[in-house]
Protein backbone atom coordinates (compact mmCIF):
# COMPACT_ATOMS: atom_id res chain seq x y z
CA UNK A 1 0.00 0.00 0.00
CA UNK A 2 1.17 3.78 -0.62
CA UNK A 3 0.00 7.07 -0.17
CA UNK A 4 -1.06 8.32 -4.00
CA UNK A 5 0.72 11.63 -5.21
CA UNK A 6 -2.48 13.17 -4.99
CA UNK A 7 -2.73 12.92 -0.89
CA UNK A 8 0.84 13.95 -0.77
CA UNK A 9 -0.26 17.22 -2.31
CA UNK A 10 -3.38 17.68 -0.03
CA UNK A 11 -1.07 17.11 2.71
CA UNK A 12 1.29 19.62 1.89
CA UNK A 13 -0.90 22.13 1.14
CA UNK A 14 -2.85 21.55 4.29
CA UNK A 15 -0.03 21.74 6.03
CA UNK A 16 1.53 25.30 4.68
CA UNK A 17 -0.90 27.66 6.70
CA UNK A 18 -0.58 26.08 9.55
CA UNK A 19 3.31 25.96 9.67
CA UNK A 20 3.52 29.71 8.49
CA UNK A 21 0.60 31.15 11.80
CA UNK A 22 0.62 27.87 13.84
CA UNK A 23 4.02 26.01 13.74
CA UNK A 24 2.57 22.74 15.87
CA UNK A 25 2.33 19.13 15.59
CA UNK A 26 -1.34 19.47 17.07
CA UNK A 27 -2.44 22.42 14.51
CA UNK A 28 -1.19 20.41 11.13
CA UNK A 29 -2.96 17.14 13.19
CA UNK A 30 -5.86 19.37 12.74
CA UNK A 31 -5.65 20.14 9.32
CA UNK A 32 -4.71 17.12 8.28
CA UNK A 33 -7.21 14.57 10.22
CA UNK A 34 -9.93 14.82 7.47
CA UNK A 35 -7.68 14.02 5.11
CA UNK A 36 -6.30 11.09 6.80
CA UNK A 37 -9.55 9.65 7.26
CA UNK A 38 -10.21 9.99 3.71
CA UNK A 39 -7.10 8.41 3.07
CA UNK A 40 -8.21 5.49 5.76
CA UNK A 41 -11.51 5.23 3.82
CA UNK A 42 -9.54 5.55 0.60
CA UNK A 43 -7.79 2.88 1.42
CA UNK A 44 -10.50 0.17 2.87
CA UNK A 45 -12.34 0.67 -0.70
CA UNK A 46 -9.61 -0.07 -3.02
CA UNK A 47 -9.81 -4.06 -4.45
CA UNK A 48 -7.00 -6.12 -2.99
CA UNK A 49 -4.66 -7.33 -5.68
CA UNK A 50 -3.73 -10.92 -4.48
CA UNK A 51 -6.87 -11.86 -4.69
CA UNK A 52 -7.25 -11.35 -8.34
CA UNK A 53 -7.51 -14.17 -10.66
CA UNK A 54 -5.57 -13.26 -13.96
CA UNK A 55 -5.08 -15.75 -16.62
CA UNK A 56 -3.28 -15.08 -20.25
CA UNK A 57 -4.90 -16.48 -23.79
CA UNK A 58 -3.86 -15.03 -27.67
CA UNK A 59 -1.11 -16.07 -29.91
CA UNK A 60 1.67 -18.40 -29.13
CA UNK A 61 3.32 -17.30 -32.34
CA UNK A 62 4.48 -14.60 -34.71
CA UNK A 63 6.89 -13.72 -37.79
CA UNK A 64 9.55 -11.39 -36.91
CA UNK A 65 8.61 -8.00 -38.24
CA UNK A 66 4.92 -8.81 -37.16
CA UNK A 67 2.39 -8.34 -34.49
CA UNK A 68 1.26 -10.58 -31.96
CA UNK A 69 -2.13 -10.02 -29.55
CA UNK A 70 -1.94 -11.68 -25.94
CA UNK A 71 -4.79 -11.45 -23.91
CA UNK A 72 -5.00 -10.90 -20.18
CA UNK A 73 -8.26 -11.82 -18.34
CA UNK A 74 -8.83 -10.18 -14.68
CA UNK A 75 -11.30 -11.74 -12.52
CA UNK A 76 -12.22 -9.46 -9.43
CA UNK A 77 -13.67 -11.80 -6.82
CA UNK A 78 -13.93 -9.21 -4.20
CA UNK A 79 -16.92 -7.04 -3.82
CA UNK A 80 -15.22 -3.77 -4.41
CA UNK A 81 -14.51 -2.67 -7.99
CA UNK A 82 -11.14 -2.40 -8.94
CA UNK A 83 -9.96 0.91 -10.19
CA UNK A 84 -5.95 -0.25 -11.27
CA UNK A 85 -3.09 0.89 -13.30
CA UNK A 86 -1.85 -2.14 -14.91
CA UNK A 87 1.74 -3.13 -16.52
CA UNK A 88 2.15 -6.06 -18.26
CA UNK A 89 6.14 -6.73 -18.34
CA UNK A 90 8.00 -8.52 -20.86
CA UNK A 91 11.62 -8.72 -22.49
CA UNK A 92 12.53 -5.05 -24.07
CA UNK A 93 13.04 -6.79 -27.19
CA UNK A 94 9.14 -7.73 -27.27
CA UNK A 95 8.62 -4.15 -28.83
CA UNK A 96 9.92 -1.74 -30.90
CA UNK A 97 12.09 0.73 -29.20
CA UNK A 98 10.76 3.42 -27.44
CA UNK A 99 7.02 1.69 -27.19
CA UNK A 100 7.21 -0.27 -24.84
CA UNK A 101 5.80 1.98 -22.24
CA UNK A 102 2.69 2.44 -23.95
CA UNK A 103 2.63 -0.92 -25.20
CA UNK A 104 2.78 -2.36 -21.50
CA UNK A 105 0.85 -0.61 -19.56
CA UNK A 106 -3.16 -0.43 -19.11
CA UNK A 107 -5.64 1.34 -16.83
CA UNK A 108 -8.90 -1.12 -16.11
CA UNK A 109 -11.45 -1.02 -14.41
CA UNK A 110 -13.06 -4.37 -13.04
CA UNK A 111 -16.72 -4.06 -11.59
CA UNK A 112 -17.00 -6.54 -8.45
CA UNK A 113 -17.76 -10.11 -9.01
CA UNK A 114 -16.74 -9.36 -12.61
CA UNK A 115 -14.13 -9.82 -15.27
CA UNK A 116 -12.53 -7.66 -18.16
CA UNK A 117 -9.85 -8.51 -20.78
CA UNK A 118 -6.74 -6.90 -21.40
CA UNK A 119 -4.74 -6.86 -24.76
CA UNK A 120 -0.70 -6.17 -24.66
CA UNK A 121 0.38 -6.17 -27.96
CA UNK A 122 3.75 -7.32 -29.17
CA UNK A 123 6.26 -6.94 -31.92
CA UNK A 124 9.40 -8.51 -31.64
CA UNK A 125 12.41 -7.37 -32.88
CA UNK A 126 14.64 -10.99 -32.22
CA UNK A 127 13.79 -14.56 -33.20
CA UNK A 128 13.54 -16.87 -30.57
CA UNK A 129 10.92 -17.31 -27.37
CA UNK A 130 9.79 -14.69 -25.53
CA UNK A 131 8.00 -14.90 -22.11
CA UNK A 132 5.91 -13.38 -20.24
CA UNK A 133 7.46 -11.09 -16.84
CA UNK A 134 5.48 -9.76 -14.10
CA UNK A 135 1.56 -8.30 -14.00
CA UNK A 136 1.74 -5.76 -11.15
CA UNK A 137 -1.15 -4.15 -10.61
CA UNK A 138 -1.72 -0.73 -8.65
CA UNK A 139 -5.14 -0.49 -7.46
CA UNK A 140 -6.75 2.88 -5.86
CA UNK A 141 -9.81 3.70 -3.94
CA UNK A 142 -12.60 5.99 -5.44
CA UNK A 143 -10.55 9.23 -4.30
CA UNK A 144 -7.19 7.98 -5.75
CA UNK A 145 -5.57 8.55 -2.59
CA UNK A 146 -4.53 5.56 -1.34
CA UNK A 147 -3.32 2.59 -3.41
CA UNK A 148 -2.75 -1.10 -3.37
CA UNK A 149 -0.11 -2.46 -5.35
CA UNK A 150 0.94 -6.12 -5.66
CA UNK A 151 2.33 -8.81 -8.36
CA UNK A 152 1.01 -11.56 -10.44
CA UNK A 153 2.93 -14.52 -12.41
CA UNK A 154 1.39 -15.13 -15.40
CA UNK A 155 3.33 -17.53 -17.43
CA UNK A 156 3.11 -17.20 -21.34
CA UNK A 157 5.33 -17.74 -23.91
CA UNK A 158 5.37 -16.32 -27.46
CA UNK A 159 7.62 -17.96 -30.44
CA UNK A 160 8.99 -15.45 -32.70
CA UNK A 161 9.55 -16.93 -36.19
CA UNK A 162 12.17 -16.44 -39.17
CA UNK A 163 10.23 -13.81 -41.08
CA UNK A 164 10.48 -15.92 -44.19
CA UNK A 165 11.04 -12.47 -46.50
CA UNK A 166 11.91 -14.33 -49.83
CA UNK A 167 8.53 -16.50 -49.80
CA UNK A 168 7.75 -13.69 -52.20
CA UNK A 169 10.20 -15.53 -55.06
CA UNK A 170 8.50 -18.64 -54.35
CA UNK A 171 5.57 -18.68 -57.44
CA UNK A 172 8.07 -17.73 -59.52
CA UNK A 173 10.11 -20.61 -58.89
CA UNK A 174 7.42 -22.83 -58.72
CA UNK A 175 6.58 -21.39 -62.13
CA UNK A 176 9.89 -22.68 -63.51
CA UNK A 177 9.32 -26.08 -61.60
CA UNK A 178 6.48 -26.50 -63.81
CA UNK A 179 8.17 -25.82 -66.61
CA UNK A 180 11.40 -27.92 -65.98
CA UNK A 181 8.50 -30.60 -65.42
CA UNK A 182 7.12 -30.50 -68.81
CA UNK A 183 10.65 -29.87 -70.61
CA UNK A 184 12.12 -32.08 -73.30
CA UNK A 185 14.65 -34.68 -73.31
CA UNK A 186 17.09 -32.28 -74.94
CA UNK A 187 16.42 -30.10 -71.89
CA UNK A 188 16.31 -32.52 -68.90
CA UNK A 189 18.11 -36.05 -70.56
CA UNK A 190 20.74 -37.89 -68.79
CA UNK A 191 20.80 -39.20 -65.35
CA UNK A 192 18.67 -38.18 -62.81
CA UNK A 193 15.75 -38.20 -64.79
CA UNK A 194 12.49 -40.83 -65.50
CA UNK A 195 10.51 -41.49 -68.15
CA UNK A 196 7.62 -39.26 -68.42
CA UNK A 197 5.73 -40.05 -71.87
CA UNK A 198 5.63 -39.68 -75.88
CA UNK A 199 5.80 -37.24 -78.44
CA UNK A 200 6.00 -36.00 -82.16
CA UNK A 201 9.83 -35.29 -83.11
CA UNK A 202 9.91 -31.83 -83.93
CA UNK A 203 13.21 -30.46 -85.33
CA UNK A 204 15.88 -29.52 -82.67
CA UNK A 205 15.35 -32.49 -79.93
CA UNK A 206 17.94 -35.10 -79.57
CA UNK A 207 18.25 -37.77 -81.94
CA UNK A 208 18.83 -40.41 -78.93
CA UNK A 209 15.27 -39.63 -77.60
CA UNK A 210 13.38 -41.13 -80.64
CA UNK A 211 11.87 -44.21 -79.59
CA UNK A 212 12.15 -46.43 -82.12
CA UNK A 213 9.66 -48.92 -81.24
CA UNK A 214 6.47 -46.31 -81.18
CA UNK A 215 7.96 -44.78 -84.21
CA UNK A 216 7.34 -48.33 -86.12
CA UNK A 217 3.98 -48.31 -85.14
CA UNK A 218 2.76 -44.89 -86.38
CA UNK A 219 3.84 -42.63 -89.40
CA UNK A 220 5.20 -40.06 -87.47
CA UNK A 221 8.57 -40.30 -85.86
CA UNK A 222 8.36 -40.53 -81.73
CA UNK A 223 10.44 -39.01 -78.81
CA UNK A 224 10.11 -39.47 -75.56
CA UNK A 225 10.20 -37.27 -73.04
CA UNK A 226 11.44 -36.82 -69.10
CA UNK A 227 10.66 -35.39 -66.44
CA UNK A 228 13.00 -34.98 -63.14
CA UNK A 229 12.85 -37.84 -60.33
CA UNK A 230 11.09 -36.91 -57.84
CA UNK A 231 11.63 -38.09 -53.75
CA UNK A 232 15.71 -37.12 -53.78
CA UNK A 233 16.58 -36.37 -50.38
CA UNK A 234 18.53 -32.89 -49.52
CA UNK A 235 19.79 -31.97 -46.04
CA UNK A 236 19.92 -28.27 -45.83
CA UNK A 237 22.88 -27.50 -43.34
CA UNK A 238 23.30 -24.77 -41.23
CA UNK A 239 26.58 -23.54 -39.98
CA UNK A 240 25.92 -21.72 -36.68
CA UNK A 241 29.46 -20.69 -35.64
CA UNK A 242 31.15 -17.80 -35.35
CA UNK A 243 31.40 -16.87 -38.98
CA UNK A 244 27.23 -16.77 -39.01
CA UNK A 245 27.32 -14.06 -35.98
CA UNK A 246 29.04 -11.30 -38.76
CA UNK A 247 26.45 -8.54 -39.41
CA UNK A 248 25.62 -7.78 -42.53
CA UNK A 249 22.91 -4.70 -42.78
CA UNK A 250 20.85 -4.94 -39.12
CA UNK A 251 20.97 -8.79 -39.31
CA UNK A 252 23.41 -11.45 -38.65
CA UNK A 253 24.46 -13.37 -41.63
CA UNK A 254 22.86 -17.16 -40.24
CA UNK A 255 19.30 -14.84 -40.58
CA UNK A 256 20.38 -14.45 -44.54
CA UNK A 257 21.06 -18.13 -44.58
CA UNK A 258 17.73 -19.34 -42.39
CA UNK A 259 15.81 -17.26 -45.03
CA UNK A 260 17.39 -18.59 -47.99
CA UNK A 261 17.06 -22.63 -46.62
CA UNK A 262 13.68 -22.12 -46.26
CA UNK A 263 12.32 -20.92 -49.34
CA UNK A 264 14.52 -23.78 -50.74
CA UNK A 265 12.99 -26.23 -48.69
CA UNK A 266 9.54 -24.98 -49.82
CA UNK A 267 10.62 -24.98 -53.51
CA UNK A 268 11.88 -29.01 -53.03
CA UNK A 269 9.04 -30.03 -51.19
CA UNK A 270 6.79 -28.71 -53.92
CA UNK A 271 8.99 -30.54 -56.24
CA UNK A 272 8.57 -33.92 -54.29
CA UNK A 273 11.96 -34.26 -52.88
CA UNK A 274 12.26 -35.32 -49.42
CA UNK A 275 14.03 -32.13 -47.27
CA UNK A 276 16.02 -32.60 -43.70
CA UNK A 277 17.62 -29.74 -41.53
CA UNK A 278 21.04 -29.76 -39.80
CA UNK A 279 22.13 -26.78 -37.48
CA UNK A 280 25.58 -27.57 -36.25
CA UNK A 281 28.58 -25.77 -34.72
CA UNK A 282 30.85 -28.22 -32.35
CA UNK A 283 27.50 -29.38 -31.62
CA UNK A 284 23.89 -30.22 -33.05
CA UNK A 285 21.57 -27.10 -32.29
CA UNK A 286 18.76 -28.70 -34.43
CA UNK A 287 18.21 -31.53 -36.29
CA UNK A 288 14.52 -31.62 -38.57
CA UNK A 289 14.44 -35.34 -39.93
CA UNK A 290 11.27 -37.64 -41.94
CA UNK A 291 9.01 -34.96 -42.57
CA UNK A 292 6.02 -35.15 -44.74
CA UNK A 293 5.55 -32.31 -47.38
CA UNK A 294 3.10 -30.63 -45.90
CA UNK A 295 4.85 -30.49 -41.78
CA UNK A 296 8.81 -29.73 -43.53
CA UNK A 297 8.20 -25.96 -43.72
CA UNK A 298 6.14 -25.22 -40.41
CA UNK A 299 9.11 -27.97 -38.41
CA UNK A 300 11.95 -26.17 -40.23
CA UNK A 301 10.62 -22.73 -39.18
CA UNK A 302 9.56 -23.72 -35.63
CA UNK A 303 13.36 -25.37 -35.14
CA UNK A 304 14.91 -22.10 -36.47
CA UNK A 305 13.53 -19.98 -34.25
CA UNK A 306 15.50 -20.61 -31.18
CA UNK A 307 19.03 -21.13 -33.03
CA UNK A 308 21.18 -18.23 -32.19
CA UNK A 309 25.04 -17.81 -33.45
CA UNK A 310 27.93 -19.37 -31.23
CA UNK A 311 31.21 -17.59 -30.92
CA UNK A 312 33.14 -20.71 -31.68
CA UNK A 313 35.27 -22.14 -34.32
CA UNK A 314 33.39 -24.58 -35.90
CA UNK A 315 34.37 -28.32 -36.74
CA UNK A 316 33.98 -29.34 -39.74
CA UNK A 317 35.40 -32.64 -39.40
CA UNK A 318 32.55 -32.90 -36.80
CA UNK A 319 30.32 -31.39 -38.94
CA UNK A 320 30.74 -33.41 -41.86
CA UNK A 321 30.43 -36.84 -39.82
CA UNK A 322 27.02 -35.60 -38.62
CA UNK A 323 25.83 -34.66 -42.51
CA UNK A 324 27.01 -38.07 -43.40
CA UNK A 325 25.00 -39.98 -40.70
CA UNK A 326 22.21 -37.73 -41.31
CA UNK A 327 22.40 -38.34 -45.23
CA UNK A 328 23.97 -42.34 -45.75
CA UNK A 329 22.81 -42.27 -49.21
CA UNK A 330 23.52 -39.95 -52.20
CA UNK A 331 21.55 -36.57 -51.43
CA UNK A 332 22.01 -32.92 -52.13
CA UNK A 333 24.03 -31.11 -49.09
CA UNK A 334 23.70 -27.87 -48.84
CA UNK A 335 26.41 -25.86 -46.93
CA UNK A 336 25.39 -22.72 -46.27
CA UNK A 337 28.28 -21.37 -44.40
CA UNK A 338 31.31 -18.34 -45.03
CA UNK A 339 33.21 -18.26 -48.06
CA UNK A 340 35.84 -16.68 -46.32
CA UNK A 341 39.68 -18.51 -46.51
CA UNK A 342 40.54 -19.27 -43.57
CA UNK A 343 38.05 -21.15 -42.43
CA UNK A 344 37.34 -23.31 -45.80
CA UNK A 345 41.13 -23.72 -46.90
CA UNK A 346 41.68 -24.68 -42.75
CA UNK A 347 38.44 -26.75 -42.23
CA UNK A 348 36.32 -27.58 -44.88
CA UNK A 349 38.53 -28.64 -47.62
CA UNK A 350 40.54 -30.98 -46.03
CA UNK A 351 37.47 -33.30 -45.30
CA UNK A 352 35.05 -32.02 -48.41
CA UNK A 353 36.17 -35.02 -50.59
CA UNK A 354 34.48 -37.30 -47.74
CA UNK A 355 31.43 -35.39 -48.80
CA UNK A 356 32.17 -35.45 -53.03
CA UNK A 357 32.51 -39.02 -53.56
CA UNK A 358 29.26 -39.68 -51.93
CA UNK A 359 26.84 -36.68 -52.66
CA UNK A 360 26.59 -33.78 -54.41
CA UNK A 361 27.35 -30.69 -53.16
CA UNK A 362 26.08 -26.93 -52.81
CA UNK A 363 27.57 -24.35 -50.88
CA UNK A 364 25.86 -20.86 -50.24
CA UNK A 365 27.18 -18.34 -48.66
CA UNK A 366 26.48 -14.49 -47.92
CA UNK A 367 28.08 -11.72 -49.44
CA UNK A 368 28.47 -8.49 -47.67
CA UNK A 369 26.90 -5.26 -50.33
CA UNK A 370 29.44 -2.91 -48.63
CA UNK A 371 32.41 -4.73 -49.93
CA UNK A 372 31.02 -4.01 -53.09
CA UNK A 373 30.35 -0.15 -52.45
CA UNK A 374 33.55 -0.17 -51.08
CA UNK A 375 35.57 -1.31 -54.37
CA UNK A 376 34.10 0.94 -56.59
CA UNK A 377 34.76 4.33 -54.24
CA UNK A 378 36.95 6.89 -55.66
CA UNK A 379 37.50 10.54 -54.52
CA UNK A 380 40.08 11.13 -51.72
CA UNK A 381 43.14 8.95 -50.58
CA UNK A 382 40.83 7.70 -47.73
CA UNK A 383 38.56 6.05 -50.70
CA UNK A 384 41.09 4.59 -52.90
CA UNK A 385 42.77 2.75 -50.03
CA UNK A 386 39.11 1.36 -48.88
CA UNK A 387 38.91 0.32 -52.68
CA UNK A 388 41.66 -1.43 -52.69
CA UNK A 389 41.00 -3.52 -49.44
CA UNK A 390 37.96 -4.42 -51.00
CA UNK A 391 39.65 -5.64 -54.05
CA UNK A 392 41.49 -7.40 -52.19
CA UNK A 393 38.68 -9.14 -50.09
CA UNK A 394 36.82 -9.82 -53.09
CA UNK A 395 39.66 -11.60 -54.99
CA UNK A 396 40.08 -13.59 -52.01
CA UNK A 397 36.77 -14.67 -51.69
CA UNK A 398 36.47 -15.61 -55.61
CA UNK A 399 40.13 -17.50 -55.41
CA UNK A 400 38.41 -19.54 -52.65
CA UNK A 401 35.33 -20.14 -54.65
CA UNK A 402 37.60 -21.58 -57.26
CA UNK A 403 39.38 -24.03 -55.31
CA UNK A 404 35.30 -25.38 -54.00
CA UNK A 405 34.29 -25.86 -57.82
CA UNK A 406 37.69 -27.47 -58.59
CA UNK A 407 36.48 -30.24 -56.03
CA UNK A 408 33.22 -30.74 -58.22
CA UNK A 409 31.35 -28.50 -55.75
CA UNK A 410 28.36 -25.56 -56.67
CA UNK A 411 29.01 -22.36 -55.16
CA UNK A 412 26.07 -19.19 -54.63
CA UNK A 413 27.93 -16.17 -53.23
CA UNK A 414 25.33 -13.71 -53.08
CA UNK A 415 23.94 -10.54 -51.04
CA UNK A 416 21.20 -10.56 -48.60
CA UNK A 417 18.75 -10.10 -50.65
CA UNK A 418 19.52 -12.32 -53.42
CA UNK A 419 20.96 -15.54 -52.01
CA UNK A 420 17.75 -17.11 -51.67
CA UNK A 421 16.31 -16.35 -55.20
CA UNK A 422 20.02 -17.41 -56.33
CA UNK A 423 20.24 -20.53 -54.45
CA UNK A 424 16.81 -21.28 -55.76
CA UNK A 425 17.96 -20.97 -59.39
CA UNK A 426 21.23 -23.07 -58.56
CA UNK A 427 18.47 -25.83 -57.61
CA UNK A 428 16.75 -25.84 -59.92
CA UNK A 429 20.07 -26.00 -62.71
CA UNK A 430 20.76 -29.06 -61.21
CA UNK A 431 17.45 -30.58 -61.65
CA UNK A 432 17.75 -29.54 -64.95
CA UNK A 433 21.40 -31.26 -65.89
CA UNK A 434 20.22 -34.13 -64.03
CA UNK A 435 22.38 -34.37 -61.17
CA UNK A 436 19.55 -34.88 -58.22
Amino acid sequence: MALTGRAALLAALGSLPVAIWEPSWTGILAINGPLVAACACDFALAAPVRRLGLTRSGDTSVRLGETADVTLTITNPSGRPLRAQLRDAWPPSSWQPGTEVAASRHRVTVPAGERRRITTRLRPTRRGDRQADRVTIRSYGPLRLFSRQGTHKVPWTVRVLPPFTSRKHLPSKLARLRELDGRTSVLTRGEGTEFDSLREYVPGDDTRSIDWRATARQSTVAVRTWRPERDRHILLVLDTGRTSAGRVGDAPRLDAAMDAALLLAALASRAGDRVDLLAYDRRVRALVQGRTAGEVLPSLVNAMATIEPELIETDARGLTAMALRTAPRHSLIVLLTTLDAAPIEEGLLPVLSQLTQRHTILLASVADPHIARMATARGNTDSVYEAAAAAQAQSERHRTAEQLRRHGVTVVDATPEELAPALADAYLALKTAGRL
